[in-house]
């Protein structure tokens, strides 16, 4: 009971510290990003709008978001300790705090975790992707097909990611599914599912082998960005096939050369056959103005000792209207 009476007066000083306007966005389901520069002006990015100002917050207001997410966390916000990442109090959206002497002044922002699942349908419909491309991703998710999709910052990968999890539960709902992220914001409504997190204590790759006991039938990773990319290429490889990714690169085949950069990070080597083995279909999705497109669709059929050998899907309309 204390325990929860102390998390109430945290929240209650967060909430106080962000102010209305913030917290009014934050139950914004458009909202996409809160950010908080050092000159304490206030940004906010909405679906279909993309960023605009929203006014200022004090700096003293913004160390006090920071603390607070901090003291959430169990750990400290000061000189020796000026940033803070992980999930912020109040719905679980992914928070990252800066102090000096890494900033001026207090900054943050706030990425709001997707409350609404938009399907497949639905991407189709606001051509973020054509037909054909959420046909192949349905012919892979059937086939139990490794999925990597790539983006860069704020270009809907794991909003795509979800779409991808809900097909893959409605193809296959007696599947047991595991989910493994820093941050959660992995939708998954599979009966049968496991859901690990990381820790300062815990990182991705002993989370992946323990995962390998769980005994699971698809393996999903948020995001790989460090060594452990190398594991979960290996659990895919290894009896584990069906499984989903998102990582950070420009377009498809850059997605592919970020995890050799990633697999050399403990095996001194880029892995490249490892990567053609495991990998089957790399989406890419961007930002396009005020929306997002998928880019481009390619099924990897594996690496030959010199280049990968993959087969591109037509990229946008306007290229399936060229072909």
């Amino acid at each position: 009971m204390t325990q929860l009476r102390s998390h109430s007066r945290l929240v209650r000083k967060l909430q106080e510290a962000l102010g209305d306007q913030l917290c009014v966005a934050l139950d914004d389901p458009t909202v996409v990003e809160i950010m908080c520069n050092p000159d304490g002006r206030l940004f906010i990015e909405r679906l279909g709008h993309g960023i605009a100002p929203a006014g200022e917050l004090s700096p003293a207001a913004a160390e006090v978001v920071i603390g607070s997410v901090a003291h959430a966390l169990q750990s400290e916000a000061d000189d020796e300790k000026p940033i803070i990442s992980g999930e912020l109090p109040i719905g679980g959206h992914r928070f990252e705090g800066l102090l000096p002497p890494v900033v001026a002044s207090p900054a943050f922002t706030i990425r709001r975790r997707a409350s609404r699942l938009i399907p497949l349908d639905d991407y189709v419909r606001s051509k973020i992707m054509t037909e054909a491309q959420a046909n192949v991703l349905r012919s892979a998710i059937e086939s139990r097909l490794n999925i990597v999709i790539s983006g860069g910052t704020g270009s809907g990968k794991t909003t795509l990611a979800n779409a991808v999890i809900a097909e893959i539960i409605e193809n296959a709902p007696a599947d047991r599914i595991v989910v493994l992220e820093d941050t959660a914001e992995i939708q998954c409504e599979a009966e049968n599912a496991v859901c690990l997190h990381t820790s300062d204590q815990v990182d991705m790759a002993r989370l992946l082998k323990s995962t390998m006991r769980l005994r699971p039938d698809r393996i999903i990773v948020g995001e790989v960005r460090d060594g452990a990319a190398l594991t979960l290429l290996k659990a895919w490889n290894t009896g584990h096939p069906g499984g989903v990714t998102t990582i950070h690169s420009n377009n498809a085949m850059s997605a592919l050369r970020r995890l050799e950069q990633l697999t050399s990070e403990v095996s001194q080597q880029p892995m490249k056959e490892v990567i053609g083995e495991a990998v089957d279909l790399v989406v890419s999705i961007e930002r396009a103005g005020r929306t997002r497109r998928v880019r481009e669709v390619i099924h990897v059929e594996r690496h030959n000792g010199t280049q990968y050998q993959i087969d591109h899907y037509a990229e946008t309309e306007e290229d399936t209207h060229a072909a």
